[in-house]
């Protein structure tokens, strides 16, 4: 697969929907955010300090969730649980959403704290891949600081090591980490303007941020 897609559960149900719908035979293997749900896991750990293991785990089964109801709604869809299994999904002509729980289980391939979160799992199986990575969130792309607050200024194009000053921005804080161990690159759009992720998969020109790795 070209591209591997992580749909934010900032976008859940509904512009995950539409996007997913989009996305119907694309070169490309879809993962979900935990959106909610994860936040909620999130916010427990806080409150009672769940263990580093245990929150990380619960919150990778969010993501489960959310993909295995995307891939209910959109027709053209199949559930799959493993990278060859979503090779074969794709070969059969439907587009793969990644169920990530089995595999990460097996691999544990990442820290297990709240600084990883599915955007650094997404670029950890792109990597797998060798596809090229594309975050869809609720916001343009990355900014100098949260966009909700004035003087915020949309980001077209930051290296990952300049990143690593950001702290978690619209993505976790391990991830210009690991776009720089992994020597890659991604690309953050806005997920409820489908037409702009599709000009990135198709080369074109389209509001987004991309961040380097070299």
């Amino acid at each position: 697969m070209e591209w591997v897609v992580k749909i934010g559960g900032s976008l859940f149900p509904d512009y995950a929907i539409n996007l997913a719908q989009e996305l119907v035979g694309e070169d490309v293997l879809i993962i979900c955010g935990g959106g909610d749900m994860a936040n909620c896991i999130r916010q427990y750990h806080e409150k009672l300090d769940f263990s580093p293991n245990t929150s990380h785990k619960t919150a990778i089964l969010c993501m489960d969730i959310l993909g295995m109801l995307l891939a209910d709604k959109v027709k053209g869809t199949e559930p799959v649980r493993s990278l060859e299994e979503a090779k074969k999904v794709f070969n059969r002509g439907k587009l793969p959403v990644l169920i990530p729980s089995f595999l990460l289980e097996y691999l544990d391939p990442l820290e297990h704290s709240w600084r990883v979160t599915s955007d650094s799992i997404s670029l950890y199986l792109s990597h797998l891949l060798d596809a090229k990575l594309l975050i869809s969130t609720d916001v343009d792309g990355i900014y100098t600081h949260r966009p909700s607050l004035d003087g915020a200024q949309f980001i077209k194009e930051i290296s990952a090591k300049k990143l690593l000053n950001f702290g978690e921005t619209s993505l976790d804080e391990s991830f210009a980490e690991l776009l720089l161990k992994y020597k890659t690159s991604a690309y953050v759009v806005n997920g409820k303007h489908p037409e702009r992720v599709m000009a990135v998969l198709k080369g074109r020109s389209s509001i987004k941020t991309f961040i380097g790795g070299d």
